[in-house]
């Protein structure tokens, strides 16, 4: 299920109450006058269909029945045999392209205000909530969130987590037979949803909206809902939006209580939007060919000189990038977006390009432009494709990468925009910048431990960062860390070797392999998480110099405040010494350990979570002082003596070699 960025979602959320005396159905063919209560991107069109997203981004809208539904029995307090059933459409913006989605729900209260509006179907703040039953119209596979597929229906109890789901489709009565269904593709269909309160069973079952009622349902769950529903209840639909929008009507809608719900009226339901142009009339069909020939011969020479001269908008396309479809943007959006990358937009700068902030044009949606140099030679189309393959990834730590574009010279990527900025910024005190307390410090890197353990572990291939560091992590509207820049990135499928490359990151967080070999891996990853992890904690950066102009590597002074027994003290003075020691000692022996020189001494990132979760207890951490020549134990050890041409290692070697427990 899209829980994370819900590309492409419906869901029916149903937590039960019960009706009061005289109020036990209700039905709409439409819902003009129908006094449903609006927020967000919800409306109702003058036609009167439920437009649950009206091709906004980012956003999040609810529909909800204006008084509260009644459904426990009053002497037995047991949920009562309720029914609903549901006229929807989904038409998707790009053909094959999944998109987010809406919800109808039935939930305590009607405030849904601090619900994420691209998270947990725009109805829940966090992943578990008790006082919900979900029936969802899934268009987004997140294997973290163990979808089967992207075209499925599902049954969520208490949680976003599947209790039981299977791919979307119905029933033939006269055959039996199993037919699929797309639901993103524009065609009307029908949910119903009901539940037996003997049997406790919950059925559910789907068909276009001409078939009539399956007599089989698609799925059928046995469940008490009287365990798990809240005495008053709202009921409504909820949606989500991102950057490839589909549209989510309602067209229809009843329920009822100890009845079967009352059926819907199609001949009255609302029409939907035409999609695509109007047609045309038989004279301006006759006409326009005329017209068009004329003023092609009149300016085809004006045109061919200005196409000539039109440079600005240039770019570089292949046969082969035709595959990756909505994944290209073009370069003039790009210019539009950024005001022609003026300088009054750029946000940022480093070793690997520029980034400016952009809004495109059509959408409003704000972006990141990262403009990169590159040679159009052997390799790019791998590298487009890594590019394009990531672009895929879902994770609430990731920053989401859109898509990239090329010109001759140079490789732009296109990534969400985060409007706090990068975490370095508050970590280092940059001017005008407060600085971040413990307890959001602690959550930043929870979170980014969260998004390596899926990068690593939980995609489909293994992702390699290859440059995590503070200026790498960015901050959304409320201060959740997020991982971004992923031009250095690479994948991998799983059980298998990364091959060896060249050396690129930033100095300071390469680890010993890395530079000797050239060769990429989760361990180079956790040595750079390591030392992000010290300069969190401690508010410094991995290398600087003092008065004297002389080098100080951050790992050194850790260290020897653990021999002196005084690790605290390598805690952020800006701190002021308000934050919890016990877990600021956990995240700089934690870093101690990522920042092992042996690969093989170091954690996965799933040991680091279970560290931070108190799971397993964190190994012991000893040091001594080493009689034996560094440079000799680590030729012993399969290490080049052109490592000690890379400065940071040799100071933290020789109090390193003997952390002890690793993995």
């Amino acid at each position: 299920m899209a829980k994370m960025f819900l590309p492409s979602l419906l869901l029916f959320g149903l937590a039960i109450t019960t009706f009061s005396a005289g109020d036990d159905q209700f039905v709409f063919s439409g819902f003009k006058n129908s006094g449903l209560t609006l927020d967000g991107s919800a409306f109702i069109t003058q036609g009167g269909l439920l437009d649950m997203s009206n091709g906004t981004n980012n956003v999040k809208g609810h529909a909800i029945y204006p008084t509260p539904v009644l459904l426990r029995n009053s002497s037995s307090g047991k949920v009562q045999s309720f029914s609903a059933t549901i006229v929807f459409c989904i038409v998707g913006v790009y053909p094959g392209v999944n998109a987010n989605g809406m919800a109808f729900f039935i939930a305590p209260s009607k405030n849904l205000s601090e619900a994420l509006p691209t998270q947990y179907f725009g109805i829940l703040k966090q992943e578990h909530n008790n006082n919900l039953l979900v029936v969802e119209i899934d268009t987004f596979q997140n294997p973290e969130l163990q979808d089967i597929n992207d075209n499925h229906i599902g049954i969520d109890i208490s949680s976003v987590f599947p209790f039981q789901s299977y791919m979307a489709g119905f029933y033939e009565d006269s055959s039996g037979d199993f037919k699929n269904l797309t639901l993103n593709n524009g065609m009307k269909m029908q949910l119903w949803v009901e539940y037996e309160q003997e049997l406790t069973r919950i059925n559910v079952t789907l068909a276009p909206l001409h078939v009539g009622k399956p007599l089989k349902p698609l799925l059928s769950a046995t469940y008490d809902l009287s365990k798990v529903l809240t005495e008053t209840t709202y009921i409504g639909f909820s949606s989500t939006a991102e950057l490839m929008n589909a549209r989510h009507y309602v067209l229809g809608w009843s329920f009822g209580v100890n009845m079967q719900a009352p059926s819907i009226d199609i001949s009255k339901l609302p029409k939907l939007p035409r999609v695509g142009s109007k047609p045309q009339s038989k004279l301006l069909a006759i006409i326009l060919p005329i017209a068009t020939a004329a003023l092609i011969i009149s300016i085809v020479t004006v045109i061919f000189l200005m196409v000539r001269r039109r440079q600005r908008y240039q770019e570089v396309r292949e046969d082969w990038e035709s595959e990756f479809g909505p994944h290209r943007f073009s370069f003039k959006d790009l210019f539009r977006a950024t005001e022609g990358f003026k300088s009054k937009n750029l946000v940022g700068a480093g070793g690997f390009g520029m980034v400016y902030k952009g809004v495109l044009k059509l959408s409003k949606k704000e972006i990141a432009v990262k403009r990169m140099s590159h040679e159009s030679t052997q390799g790019m189309k791998e590298f487009v494709t890594e590019i394009v393959s990531i672009g895929k990834l879902r994770h609430r730590n990731l920053v989401q990468l859109l898509g990239y574009c090329r010109r001759k010279g140079e490789l732009i990527l296109v990534y969400d925009y985060m409007s706090n900025g990068s975490l370095d910024k508050y970590i280092h005190r940059e001017e005008g910048k407060p600085t971040l307390n413990w307890a959001q410090r602690f959550h930043v890197i929870k979170g980014i431990a969260t998004s390596l353990l899926y990068l690593h572990e939980k995609w489909e291939k293994v992702v390699i960062h290859r440059d995590i560091k503070a200026s790498n992590v960015l901050l959304d509207t409320e201060m959740n860390g997020r991982l971004g820049d992923f031009g250095l990135a690479r994948l991998y499928d799983h059980g298998t070797d990364p091959q060896s490359t060249h050396m690129v990151g930033t100095m300071g967080y390469l680890a010993p392999e890395l530079v000797r070999t050239g060769k990429a891996s989760p361990q180079t990853d956790m040595y750079a998480f390591g030392m992000f992890l010290l300069e969190v904690a401690c508010g410094q950066k991995p290398i600087k110099q003092n008065s004297e102009g002389k080098q100080i590597f951050l790992v050194d002074w850790v260290i020897e405040n653990w021999n002196n027994r005084s690790l605290s003290k390598t805690v952020d003075i800006w701190l002021r010494g308000d934050y919890n020691t016990d877990e600021a000692c956990l995240v700089l022996k934690i870093g101690l350990l990522c920042l092992h020189p042996f690969p093989c001494s170091r954690p996965c990132m799933r040991d680091v979570m279970q560290y931070f979760n108190g799971e397993i207890p964190l190994p012991e951490l000893r040091t001594t002082q080493l009689s034996m020549d560094m440079q000799g134990l680590m030729q012993d050890n399969g290490f080049n003596t052109s490592v000690m041409s890379y400065p940071q290692l040799m100071p933290s070697f020789s109090a390193m070699s003997d952390l002890s427990g690793g993995r």
